[in-house]
């Protein structure tokens, strides 16, 4: 029996891509059903430095045109919006900023392109964004990307699992019953390492690259 879950996201977060395609692929294998809901990186991190340097606020045009898909297409809209985005942004390297590449992941994953532009017009699809983001840090205390609410959304969150490349189905299965049972165990707080491995994603050459830049500079 499949579990139902609910899945934050922000299409600006490679790591959270990364995460996204394990639980597309858990969708496809029959272990979860998944909603979409989306996290602001750039609200969370408003007045930080870092997240100014990092360009958090680029992804608000994706992340309010979420909004536009799900009031026509459902969770299932929004999962292949997000799929066609990340695979532009994260393999791609192409900009989650940049209009056109929001219209052309709406074109691949089904949906009108204009979609895009009518959420940009409908100042509620900001505040609906922020509400949802609200809703989540007030009673989970959420902080970042990738986070899943097991029990349809109304159960327990964890943030993660951070994963640099989608695992076999084996281990893909192993991983999300391991993760889910830890994170049910309410004597269970904290578990965490460094990052063993780098994703295999565009995305991340180009922002290695910017850091060296500004680096570089002083």
């Amino acid at each position: 029996m499949s579990e139902r879950i609910r899945f934050y996201f922000d299409p600006l977060c490679p790591w959270c891509y990364q995460t996204s395609r394990w639980v597309r692929r858990l969708h496809e294998l029959g272990e979860v059903e998944a909603d979409w809901a989306v996290f602001s990186l750039e609200t969370v991190n408003a007045d930080n430095e870092e997240s100014q340097v990092k360009g958090h606020a680029r992804s608000e045009r994706a992340l309010r045109t979420v909004m536009a898909v799900r009031e026509v297409a459902g969770a299932d809209g929004v999962s292949r919006f997000y799929g066609t985005l990340g695979e532009a942004v994260h393999q791609r390297g192409e900009a989650v900023e940049d209009p056109d590449v929001v219209r052309a992941a709406l074109a691949g994953a089904g949906l009108d392109p204009e979609l895009s532009d009518k959420a940009m017009a409908d100042d509620g699809t900001w505040e609906a964004v922020e509400a949802e983001h609200s809703a989540l840090v007030e009673r989970t205390r959420s902080f970042g990307v990738p986070t899943i609410v097991l029990d349809g959304g109304e159960g327990p969150a964890m943030f993660g699992p951070v994963i640099s490349e989608v695992p076999d189905d084996e281990d893909a299965v192993k991983l999300f019953h391991h993760v889910a049972w830890l994170v049910r165990y309410e004597n269970f707080s904290e578990l965490k390492r460094d990052r063993t491995l780098t994703p295999d994603l565009e995305s991340i050459r180009q922002s290695n690259a910017r850091r060296a830049a500004r680096q570089a500079q002083g």
